[in-house]
Parts: structure tokens; sequence; C-alpha cells
């Protein structure tokens, strides 16, 4: 078991990927599309004895310089593993390019959740493998920041701890310092995982008792923990589960707004209580002041159409605000079948501006979420807040500790560096887009979807639906390379960049 815990990390995951494929093979084969099962066992197959002669080949090799090459393996992970994933995808459906396989899985494991298909058109298995791939790829991401990003300050641990972003500056205590990578991630995976599968498990069973069938339970419960938005149904119409599902996937969404609902968040310094939490504080309040905002537009509107007396009808609105907000807030995109009740009722369209705010914000550092994250609004919020006070009593003193006064500080100025990034790397997204023949709006739109990796976004942003698979090829590598970008986010391609970096 140790030789295989001291193979390159890239290897363990292709093994994992390829294992992976035996799920959808062996639900393919209860569900007697023989076809599709012989696709997937026969792809996992081979990867996964390509994968030990691989490492076979690479057992004696030592690492130079683990960060750099973690860092790098996450990069390949949403770019190189891709290509295996995408094998069986693209046998599985007929007609279907492996460069669209392959942008296919870029957007399930970067937990985008963008399609280039109509639900309709693929196999019952291979919207399972979607999902899984998805699922994994969230619980990738909650393991590399706590075992990756933090040790080198990065992913938003650099509005904490007040140093540069990329310099090492550990969250950890100095057990946790001097662990070697490998270490970290073993430890994390093993934190992690038990409460990421049981709560997938948990929802799942909900979803089920709420009147989903087995496989949409599935990969909605995968597609919530993961905030990948990915569904068998295109969302969450025609599903048997109602509100009550949705009810269950509102709850369990809450876990992609705070990296202190895992168990890891607990390793992290100056943990504080979940109701001082900035993060949940921040959440609360946006949760609470936008749909609220957004019903009273909606009220105004049923006003216009002499419909205010239908309280039936404007419950179900408040309810569907309120859960689409959330779910675009954690970047999941997932719209609640209510939302539609509320823009018939008021006779308004879709505030998709706000939707598109929402998921810029995205959930809590460490999470699946996507976005700006959290904590770094909240560090910007605090220094205008403390800047406004400033103006009214120029002597006046913060206060609120060490900490409090880091976060107003050099908190928010590596914060507004990253919105600054994160701004710019919209613009050049747009202008990319541009050349390849979209519109501004358009442009625009699957720029914000892919940085933000909120793929359904596409679909409520603009006044016209918008659709993937009206991308070109020029376009899809431009937005596949903006999903990996915005899942990996901007400061650690930097760090990849900085000469200082590659210098032994």
């Amino acid at each position: 078991m140790q030789r295989v815990l001291d193979l390159p990390l890239m290897v363990i995951l292709m093994g994992i990927g390829a294992l992976a494929m035996y799920l959808p093979a062996f639900h393919a084969f209860g569900a007697r599309d023989y076809g599709v099962s012989r696709v997937f066992f026969y792809s996992g197959t081979l990867f996964f004895l390509l994968t030990v002669l691989i490492g076979i080949a690479t057992a004696a090799n030592r690492a130079g310089h683990p960060a750099r090459n973690q860092l790098l393996t996450l990069l390949a992970a949403f770019t190189v593993l891709p290509l295996m994933l995408a094998v069986p995808f693209a046998e599985a459906v007929p007609g279907t390019s492996y460069y669209s396989a392959w942008w296919e899985m870029v957007s399930s494991v970067t937990t985008t959740g963008a399609t280039l298909f109509e639900p309709d058109r693929l196999p019952q298995s291979v919207h399972l493998w979607r999902a899984l791939v998805g699922w994994m790829g969230g619980f990738f991401v909650l393991v590399t920041a706590a075992a990756v990003l933090a040790p080198m300050n990065l992913g938003g641990f650099e509005v904490l701890s007040g140093t540069p972003a990329g310099q090492g500056a550990l969250s950890g205590g100095p057990a946790a310092r001097g662990a070697s990578p490998s270490h970290r991630v073993l430890r994390d995976t093993l934190t992690l995982f038990p409460a990421y599968a049981g709560l997938t498990l948990a929802l799942w069973i909900l979803l089920i008792l709420a009147g989903d069938g087995a496989l949409t339970a599935a990969c909605h419960a995968m597609s919530t923990l993961a905030t990948s938005g990915i569904s068998p149904k295109g969302g969450l119409y025609g599903t048997g589960a109602g509100f009550w599902g949705e009810f269950a996937i509102f709850l369990f969404l809450i876990f992609a707004l705070s990296r202190r609902l895992y168990p890891s968040g607990r390793t992290f310094r100056n943990a504080m209580g979940l109701r001082t939490d900035p993060e949940l504080r921040m959440a609360l309040l946006i949760v609470t002041v936008v749909p609220a905002l957004l019903f009273l537009r909606h009220w105004i509107g049923a006003l216009e159409v002499d419909e205010v007396k239908d309280t039936a009808a404007a419950l179900r609105a408040l309810w569907g605000t309120l859960f689409t907000v959330l779910s675009f807030l954690t970047t999941t995109g997932f719209e609640s079948t209510d939302w539609a009740e509320a823009r018939s009722w008021s006779g308004l369209a879709s505030p998709g501006l706000i939707l598109a705010g929402l998921a810029v914000m995205g959930g809590g550092v460490a999470t699946t979420a996507g976005g700006v994250k959290l904590l770094r609004v909240y560090a910007l919020y605090r220094h205008g807040e403390r800047e406004i006070e400033r103006l009214v009593h120029p002597n006046s003193v913060g206060g609120a500790g060490q900490e409090a006064r880091r976060l107003r500080r050099q908190g928010a100025q590596m914060a507004w560096i990253f919105f600054m990034l994160f701004a710019i790397s919209i613009a050049v997204i747009m202008l990319a887009l541009a050349l390849t023949g979209l519109d501004f709006v358009a442009s625009t739109t699957f720029a914000v979807a892919a940085l933000s990796t909120t793929g359904p976004l596409a679909s409520f942003a603009s006044e016209a639906p918008l659709s993937w698979s009206e991308l070109n090829g020029a376009a899809r590598a431009v937005a596949a390379g903006a999903m990996v970008l915005g899942r990996l986010e901007t400061l650690a391609i930097i760090a990849l960049l900085n000469p200082d970096f590659w210098r032994r």
C-alpha cells in the first residue's frame, strides 16, 4: 500500500479514474445496455493496466520539487486526465467526436456542468459517468485546497494569512508545516472522504424518498455536493421529488458556503465557531437580501397583472427565488421549478445579471464552489466599511483584534488583486470568444459561466437562452481553458509562471 501512495499523484488519479469506469459499466449491464457496458468495462480495464505499467515505470522516481509538482498535477488533472476519461464517453455516444467528449469531461471534472448534448441524446449510464466525474472532481478540489493550495498560501488562504500569495505560509499548525505533500494529500483524503461520501449517500436516499428515480437521485446528489449542476433531466424539471427534493438539495448546498462545515475546516489556523464564521455570515446576508429584493420585484410585477391575491403562487415564487439564489451563489446552477412560477406569476423576465453576479461571488474557500469566493468578498466589504467609518470619524480606532485588522488591510488588498485578475480574465476570455464570431452578449455570458464554473448560467444570464452546443471548435477551446482557469484560479497560474518557483 505504501508503494502505491509513493507513486506520482497523477498516476494515482489515473488509477482512480480507470476503476471508476466500472461503475457505469455495471449500471449499463444491469439496464441491459450491453454496448455501453462493454465500452466502459473495456476502457476501465485497458486504462487500469496502462496505469499499472506507468506506475511500475515511475516507482523509482523521486520528485525534486514537491510543491511545484503538486501544482502541475492540479493543472494536468483538469486538462490531461480528461483525455482518458473522454474515451468511453466518445465510444458510448454515437456520432460524437473525441474533441467534444474531452470538452465534456473538462466541464465535468472542473465541476462546471456545461454540456454540448441534449439530455435525451445521452444514455443513462453516460449521464451517471458525467455526474461521477463531476463528483470526483469536486472531491479532488476539496482535498487539494487543504493539502496543496493552503500550504502554498493560494486559493483564498492568502486573505487570512496576511502574506503574499505563493509564499508558503501554511494555515495549519507545526505538524502540518512539516508534512510532505503526499502525506498531506493522504491525511486530508482520509479525513474528508467519509464526510463527503456520507453526505452524498444521505442526499441520495432523501431524494429517492422524495420521489426521484435511483439514477436521477444519484446524479443530483453527486452534483449537489460537487456543485457541478449535472442532471440527466437537464435540471430539476420533470423529476418526481418536487418541493421536498429541492428542500433537501437546499440544505446540502449549504456545505459549499464554508470550509468549516467539513472536518478539515478545524485544522486551519484561527478556526472559529460557525456563528462567527465570516463566509457563513456573508452568505446569510446575500441569501436574505437578494431573494427579498427579487421577491419584491416579482410582487410589483404581479401588481401590474392583478395576480397579487394568489397567495400560493406568491409563496412558490418566494421559495423558487430563495433556492435559485443559493444554487447560483454556490455555482451549482440548479434552477427551482418554482423559479418559472415566479416569472409567470409576475410577468417579468429572469434577472440573469443578478444570477451572474451571484455566480461570480461564488461559495466558500476550500469548498467545491467556484467564483471569487465569499471570504474575499467579505474582506472587501469589511475594508469598505472601515473606510466609510474613517470618513465619518477620522481618528477612530478599528479594533476587533489583530486578525480583523489583517483581514481589513492585507487581506482586502489580496482580495482586491484577485478580483481585478478575475475581472481581467473575464475581459480576455470575452475578447477571445468574440474573435471566434460570438456577439457581445454571448461572449460575456459564456465567459462568466466558464470562469465561475457555473455551466447552467448560460441558459439564464441573457434574455434568449444560450446553448454551449452553439460554440464552434475554437470557442470551445477558449471555454475549456476558461473552465480550468476558473477552477485552478489565476493566482495559482501566476505562481506557476514565477521564475523563482522553478529554481531548485
